[in-house]
């Protein structure tokens, strides 16, 4: 609707400003929530760190009792498969049992691990439950391999999440940064934050997209072993490698207020 000299009417303009206004907020909310979710993860405070140190990174990733929970039944499960199948000359069906049983078993006195010392069994619970269904699906089809396909639908649902971010405008990494460090959605204002906001979540894109790129051809030919160890290799190292480069990233465009200063 217009005015007879072509100018869009003023409840028009409202409409837009209110259309403008409620995505901003929807955004905002959804950030927070994300931003909730890395703060308990340890990603808040190696934002906002000015050093990056050891213990950071291990906090950020998990601490050594987190990364052992992600590392370890799949390293069991790949060694007691191809321990079996390569040197003991089992049929690959008849190694599966076994190889999931070992892999199962670790992953349940992890949990109960953390229920007795009365930890956060958030984590160790999320990776039981990935862990059952991964060796359900395996032992539904007879198949080893099919104990990673649930990484591969996880891999993809997180790049095609990041690659919707980035149509819509609100890239996802800039959501959690701008929370994490105390910008809200002020970030989106800012061409050199939301610039290196894309960028991170063009990263993090491309760390999806390589597992898949990499691991799906081993799950095509039927190895085994090698889509196991490469997918150890992809998991926590990798994601520990984006993470280091992404607060490289954040330390560039959100100065500390001393070098702001200057």
């Amino acid at each position: 609707m217009t005015d007879p000299s072509g100018s869009p009417r003023p409840d028009e303009g409202d409409r837009a400003d209110a259309a403008a206004d409620a995505e901003s907020a929807e955004a905002g909310e959804f950030g927070r929530q994300l931003a909730a979710a890395a703060e308990k993860s340890g990603l808040g405070a190696l934002a906002r760190d000015e050093k990056l140190s050891g213990r950071d990174l291990l906090t950020a990733v998990g601490g050594v009792r987190g990364i052992l929970e992600a590392l370890l039944p799949g390293l069991v499960f790949l060694l007691v498969y191809s321990g079996l199948t390569s040197f003991a000359g089992q049929d690959p069906q008849a190694a599966l049992v076994p190889a999931l049983v070992a892999s199962v078993g670790l992953a349940v006195i992890f949990t109960i691990a953390r229920l007795v010392v009365k930890g956060q069994p958030t984590q160790a619970i999320a990776g039981l439950i990935g862990v059952l269904a991964s060796a359900a699906l395996a032992l539904w089809s007879g198949d080893a391999r099919d104990n990673y396909v649930l990484g591969f639908f996880t891999n993809a649902a997180y790049a095609l999440a990041l690659t919707i971010s980035l149509f819509v405008r609100w890239p996802a990494i800039g959501l959690i940064v701008g929370f994490l460090m105390g910008d809200g959605i002020a970030w989106k204002q800012d061409k050199r934050k939301y610039r290196a906001a894309q960028f991170l979540t063009l990263v993090w894109i491309g760390l999806f997209v390589a597992r898949l790129a990499v691991q799906l051809p081993f799950y095509l030919v039927d190895n085994v072993e090698a889509l196991g160890a490469t997918r150890l290799l992809m998991g926590v190292p990798l994601y520990a490698l984006v993470l280091v480069f992404s607060w490289l990233v954040v330390r560039a465009v959100y100065p500390s207020s001393a070098r702001a200063a200057e």
